[in-house]
């Protein structure tokens, strides 16, 4: 339960409904997002995949939390996303539902720091705040005022600096970029 509104563990029979969600919501052309990068080849973190049911729409909301590894140092983070709404079913709370059962599975789960692409006024609602510039990067571009961040526990984010990947992947500088220009790719 997420107060009012019931969350449920994501099962393999919503996977279907949850793609089709993800494309009301986005559009079909979601997958190009860099954001996207950070989920191919990488599996959900079991526990905080969630949904919520609607018997008019069927699957009304959805969210998902991916593992992260940032710098040299491989520092742990979660990845918050995708966060979807039913259209039908939007401003009735059920994203700030998802959001603040899932970090509370995240944060009882050990996890310290949750990172995310998306508009701070509605994310500051359950605690994001705009990462400082420069400290993380994506493997692809993102607008710095969309980068956002929430410590699970304090200071998590203290040190963390770097590429954040998919965990056990490798980090490589693509050459010949133009002078200033970093560029990255994933073995």
């Amino acid at each position: 339960m997420c107060g009012p509104i019931a969350c449920d563990d994501t099962t393999p029979n919503d996977l279907q409904s949850v793609e089709h969600l993800l494309d009301l919501a986005f559009g079909s052309d979601r997958r190009s997002k860099t954001s996207y990068r950070l989920r191919e080849g990488n599996s959900a973190v079991p526990g905080l995949s969630l949904v919520t049911r609607d018997t008019g729409v069927g699957l009304s909301g959805t969210i998902s939390f991916w593992p992260l590894a940032i710098g040299a140092t491989q520092a742990p983070a979660l990845l918050l996303g995708p966060l979807a709404v039913h259209p039908d079913r939007q401003g009735l709370g059920l994203g700030i539902a998802l959001m603040q059962e899932g970090l509370a599975r995240a944060k009882a789960q050990g996890h310290g720091l949750v990172l995310l692409v998306g508009d701070e006024p509605y994310y500051a609602k359950v605690g994001f705040a705009k990462l400082p510039e420069g400290l993380i990067s994506l493997p692809g571009p993102v607008d710095p005022r969309r980068f956002l961040y929430v410590e699970l526990t304090p200071g998590a984010l203290a040190g963390v600096t770097g590429l954040a990947q998919v965990p056990g992947s490798m980090a490589l500088a693509v050459p010949h970029a133009s002078k200033g220009e970093q560029k990255h790719c994933e073995a």
